[in-house]
């Protein structure tokens, strides 16, 4: 069978533990047979991330500015514990955070629907998209112990020199902690952008949900600059007969569990860290679950929303027989793929991604799975399949 000829490179970021096995397979069993494909490969690993300074990752970020489209593995990112594992020079920072700092991108999650894999929460019928915001925050914070009585304040200074203003945080009368934490407008935008462009190419509502009544500047400036794009955007929303609401944050929580679902829920940078996880378990499984991070000039990095299963990692070690879901790293491979080929004009290659993913799903719903779906699944008598015997079961429908 002649290959599918990929006319561009697509960029490769590859990761750690068992999602690293799993990555070498899928390439093996579903990558190089069918597809003519230069990957322009970068080792995402702790131990060469370490070894590099964190230049590989910076390297691959703007590997993925160059040529448009990533697919990228899970990786670990290191605290103490791993610094001693692995013998590393320190904690490294996450890999996701910078290259979304690089690309300034938003991540969208959204589950991956098979029929005898049921909701856990009931009224769920139709995908909930996440938009997180992927910038600033908790995430790029500033903080301090305080270990006595004392005063903390916030003080803007103007690049001239000049103090502007001094707000007093807190009068400390004994121990304590503080954060700083920050954002721009110029991402804000760029966030609000990626949201609306997602639910106008997908047809679905936008929810974006804040905390504007306690937080009257930090949110509400996230607020504004959302009511601002969406009255600009006003006419694209109407033509895709969608619309924009906003929530406060514990009223969207409250809704969502209630709602059938088939929106574009946007949040900010630790709202969607978590609500994403939460989204995902309601939908049965992270290993269901996909993630693209987009920029606002359109580069995409395609990735599981999981990570990289450290406790199968330690069985597969010691040889004893793991049964780990490789779906969503399937379909980060998928998601490229399909946006490669629609970005070089190239729909054999799209096709091939469609008849990947049918082939995944396919297998799901005659009863051939891993042990996590297994427990979920409304199939009677369900096989249950071991790591690689679940993606063999898959090639041969392929």
């Amino acid at each position: 069978m002649a290959k599918i000829k990929v006319k561009t490179p697509l960029v490769e970021l590859d990761g750690d533990e068992m999602t690293r096995i799993i990555w070498k397979e899928i390439k093996d069993r579903f990558i190089h047979p069918y597809l003519d494909i230069e990957l322009d490969y970068y080792d995402l690993g702790v131990e060469y991330r370490d070894k590099t300074e964190d230049k590989v990752t910076v390297d691959s970020a703007n590997a993925i500015l160059k040529y448009g489209v990533g697919v990228k593995c899970a990786t670990i990112t290191p605290n103490q514990d791993r610094v001693v594992e692995y013998k590393l020079k320190k904690e490294w920072k996450s890999p996701n955070g910078t290259i979304r700092s690089i690309l300034d991108g938003t991540v969208f999650r959204k589950p991956i629907i098979v029929n005898n894999i049921p909701s856990g929460v009931r009224s769920w019928e139709k995908p909930i998209v996440v938009g997180r915001h992927a910038f600033g925050d908790l995430y790029k914070d500033t903080e301090l112990y305080i270990p006595e009585a004392g005063k903390v304040e916030i003080v803007f200074t103007t690049k001239d020199g000049k103090e502007k203003e001094r707000v007093t945080i807190n009068d400390f009368d004994g121990p304590g902690v503080v954060m700083g934490q920050f954002n721009l407008d110029k991402s804000i935008y760029s966030f609000a952008e990626a949201c609306f462009n997602y639910a106008i190419s997908e047809k679905i509502n936008v929810w974006f949900a804040t905390k504007d009544t306690i937080s009257k500047k930090y949110h509400a400036r996230f607020r504004a600059i959302f009511d601002e794009v969406s009255t600009k955007r006003a006419a694209e929303l109407k033509a895709a007969g969608i619309e924009y609401w906003y929530y406060l944050i514990d009223d969207a929580v409250a809704q969502i569990v209630k709602n059938p679902g088939g929106m574009l829920w946007a949040l900010m940078n630790y709202d969607g860290d978590v609500m994403s996880d939460m989204v995902a378990s309601g939908f049965g499984s992270l290993g269901l679950m996909t993630s693209v991070l987009v920029s606002p000039d359109g580069k995409f990095e395609y990735e599981a929303a999981h990570g990289t299963v450290t406790r199968h990692y330690r069985q597969y070690q010691k040889g004893e027989t793991t049964s780990t879901n490789s779906v969503a790293s399937i379909f980060a491979w998928t998601g490229a793929l399909a946006k490669r080929g629609e970005l070089d004009g190239t729909p054999d290659v799209v096709a091939f991604a469609q008849k990947l993913e049918k082939a995944v799903i396919d297998t799901i719903q005659a009863g051939e799975m891993t042990k996590d779906l297994v427990l979920l699944t409304t199939t009677k008598g369900p096989k249950q399949l071991d790591t690689f015997q679940f993606m063999e079961a898959i090639q041969k429908r392929l």
